[in-house]
């Protein structure tokens, strides 16, 4: 990574100029089966999509708050990034009645009825697949990102220094997320290369920071794992060897 870089956004160019077909995201749902991976090259794809959607079709600036109610999933990594390339604030499980906007998953939907501005669901199917029927008040993700386009220009430069997170409580700038994100890789021995698996929630700085931040920063790449606990031990040797993964959270 850049020592230059002082947003996601600018880690993501970054990962994508040194190695686009290396992995970014590995995500497992171990209640339903499903897996998928994403490349740099592919992670960052949607990552543009979801921006130009964002800025586009939903006319979000920066400094906007945006609800993001998700779990752990790809997806909601893409979010994430999406929000730094904007500018947007993402403040991961936050008040949608406060928010500019709200994204949803399927079993928050009434929670985010509470949101005045656009509301954005997510079925969160495998291979990102649509609601059967759309939520009444919601636009469906999976419905309205395809048809934007794969790359992505802010209408104005992301500062730096202006809020970008808000999770449990807590709030980071780009240029401190970068920095804390730096660190925490540090601390767990991340470099170019590693593979973290995490199963950790993203609703804490230490869940969103092992699930994409970290490996992002120091030049890793994430395995993340909802409901590893319906693996078992047996399930999860096998999978630290099937998906070389060189640490574990």
């Amino acid at each position: 990574m850049n020592a230059s870089d002082r947003t996601p956004a600018d880690l993501l160019r970054s990962a994508l100029a040194a190695d686009p077909a290396r992995p970014m995201v590995t995500f497992y749902d171990d209640a339903t089966g499903e897996r998928v991976e994403l490349s740099v090259a592919t992670f960052a794809n949607w990552v543009a999509k979801t921006a130009n959607l964002l800025q586009g079709d939903l006319a979000a600036e920066p400094g906007d708050r945006l609800a993001l109610l998700l779990p752990a999933h790809w997806q909601s990594a893409v979010w994430l990034l999406a929000c730094s390339s904007v500018g947007v604030v993402a403040e991961v499980q936050g008040d949608p009645a406060a928010a500019d906007l709200v994204v949803t998953g399927p079993d928050t939907l009434e929670a985010a009825r509470a949101c005045r501005g656009e509301r954005i669901a997510l079925a969160l199917r495998p291979m990102g697949g649509r609601f059967p029927q759309p939520p009444e008040g919601f636009a469906d993700y999976a419905v309205e990102v395809p048809g934007q386009g794969d790359r992505f220009a802010p209408f104005a430069p992301v500062d730096p220094d202006a809020p970008a997170l808000t999770v449990d409580g807590v709030s980071f700038t780009s240029a401190q997320l970068v920095a804390r994100a730096r660190e925490d890789g540090a601390a767990l021995g991340l470099g170019a290369g590693s593979r973290l698996l995490s199963g950790r929630t993203y609703d804490t700085w230490d869940g969103l920071s092992a699930g994409l931040f970290a490996p992002l920063a120091t030049g890793g790449s994430v395995v993340l794992c909802r409901h590893l606990g319906k693996l078992g031990e047996d399930g999860l040797a096998q999978r630290v060897e099937s998906e070389r993964v060189t640490r574990s959270v």
